[in-house]
């Protein structure tokens, strides 16, 4: 039978193996609720971007009735027309109303698009800024443990030399 030597563990060596999982686990945690809170921002962005898409969406199903009721008025009216300079009144009544719309329909669409590229690139700015500054407070959090461990380690090997 072979005798295994009993070697016992210090108890600054026991104390910095527990100080070192604490802080790891901190950093870890520090690092997951950054993720966290960086996954959580990006979802309120998609949300957004999809608010707006369905902004945009409506308000076009709005104009294309508007513009097929338009069309379906003047073909009433060409019908209902006595005479061939009648219809033709109708019509050029029509396509300047049509133009005035669709200039109309064109500026208001166009504002929407703009207001939704501004949310959406201060919603990325801000969610990017947000992220970095989650990962640098996590990073700095990582370094500041591993330079305690350090420290403990280096102060358990003397306490273990002496």
């Amino acid at each position: 039978m072979s005798n295994t030597p009993n070697y016992e563990v210090p108890g600054e060596m026991r104390d910095f193996a527990e100080k070192s999982v604490d802080q790891a686990r901190k950093a870890f945690d520090s690092f997951i609720g950054a993720a966290r809170r960086t996954a959580d921002t990006v979802q309120g962005s998609a949300e957004a971007a999809r608010t707006n898409a369905q902004d945009i969406s409506s308000r076009g199903f709005e104009y294309a009735e508007q513009n097929v009721n338009a069309a379906f008025d003047l073909a009433q009216k060409l019908v209902r027309s006595r005479d061939i300079q009648e219809a033709m009144q109708h019509q050029a009544e029509f396509v300047r109303t049509q133009f005035a719309a669709i200039q109309a329909q064109a500026k208001e669409f166009g504002g929407l698009a703009q207001t939704a590229i501004q949310q959406g690139a201060e919603k990325a700015k801000s969610v990017m800024q947000e992220s970095a500054d989650h990962a640098r407070k996590a990073m700095d959090q990582g370094t500041d443990a591993a330079r305690q461990t350090a420290q403990d380690a280096e102060q358990a090997a003397r306490n273990t030399n002496s």
